[in-house]
C-alpha cells in the first residue's frame, strides 16, 4: 500500500495520503493548516488520483486545507462522521481568538473558512462502526468519541510499502484518539474524558498487535507497543 505523511507546519499536525499503489485513485486523510501544495507534490510525482478526503475527526488543525484540497481535484469530497459535521461549518468558531490571532501573525495572513459544497456523512444514528469502499481500499471506521463527539479511527487491512509485514497487517490512521505514548486532550468543546475512557477500553483495546498505527500527531507506533507502554492504556 502507498502511503505517504505530510507534516502541517501549525500544530505538526499528519497528514497522510493513501492508495493501493502508485498511478492509481487514493485517499487523503487530515489534510491541515498550508498542506495543499505538498499534497499537490505528491499527488503529480506518484500520478495518484484524489477519491476522497477522510476526516478522523472536525477540528481545524485536521480540516483546515479541506476546500483547497477538494476543490482542486474533480468531484472529491470529504467524508466526516456525523457527530462532527457541525464543526465544517466553520471551524474557526470553535477556537479563541487569541489562537486565530497567532496563526495569523505565523502564516502573515487572514484565517478563512469556505464550507465543502459537498460533504458525505457516515456513522448517522448511533452507528458505532461502518466500511467506506474507496479508491480501491476497504477502509474499516470505528466510533471512538472523547477527544470530539465524532472521533473516528480508519483502519486498512494492509501496510504501507517497505514495512516488513511479519508482524504487522494492518494500518490503523488513529486520529488525536491514540498517540504513541499518549493520546488526545478532552478539554477541549465537545470533549468528554469518560468517553475518552470507554472508546481507549472499547475500541482502541481491542486492536489487533499486529496493527500500525499513524496518529495524527507525533511518530508512527503499533498497537503491540502502546498495548505494553501506553501510561493511559496500561491503567485501564
Amino acid at each position: 500500500m502507498f502511503v505517504r505523511s505530510i507534516v502541517a507546519d501549525a500544530f505538526a499536525t499528519n497528514c497522510y495520503v493513501i492508495a493501493p499503489a502508485e498511478g492509481e485513485e487514493c485517499l487523503i486523510v487530515d489534510p491541515g493548516i498550508g498542506v495543499e501544495d505538498r499534497v499537490q507534490d505528491v499527488l503529480a510525482q506518484h500520478r495518484l488520483r484524489p477519491a476522497a478526503v477522510l476526516l478522523t475527526h472536525g477540528h481545524l488543525d485536521h480540516v483546515y486545507a479541506v476546500a483547497p484540497v477538494c476543490q482542486g481535484t474533480t468531484a472529491v469530497s470529504p467524508y466526516i462522521h456525523a457527530d462532527d459535521r457541525y464543526r465544517l461549518t466553520d471551524p474557526l468558531a470553535t477556537m479563541s481568538p487569541e489562537l486565530v490571532a497567532a496563526l495569523e501573525q505565523q502564516f502573515g495572513r487572514r484565517a478563512t473558512w469556505t464550507e465543502p459544497e459537498r460533504i458525505v456523512e457516515f456513522g448517522a444514528a448511533g452507528e458505532d462502526h461502518t466500511t467506506l469502499e474507496l479508491a480501491g481500499l476497504r477502509i474499516e471506521v470505528a466510533h471512538a468519541p472523547g477527544h470530539t463527539e465524532g472521533s473516528v479511527l480508519f483502519t486498512a487491512h494492509d501496510v504501507p510499502d517497505g514495512i516488513p509485514s511479519d508482524d504487522l497487517d494492518r494500518t490503523v490512521l488513529s486520529g488525536d484518539v491514540l498517540f504513541a505514548g499518549s493520546i488526545g486532550r478532552t478539554d477541549l468543546p465537545g470533549g468528554d474524558a469518560a468517553a475518552m475512557r470507554r472508546s481507549l477500553r472499547d475500541v482502541v483495546l481491542p486492536l489487533a498487535d499486529s496493527s500500525l498505527v499513524l496518529p495524527g500527531h507525533g511518530p508512527a507506533t503499533t498497537m503491540a507497543r502502546e498495548r505494553g507502554t501506553n501510561p493511559y492504556l496500561t491503567s485501564l
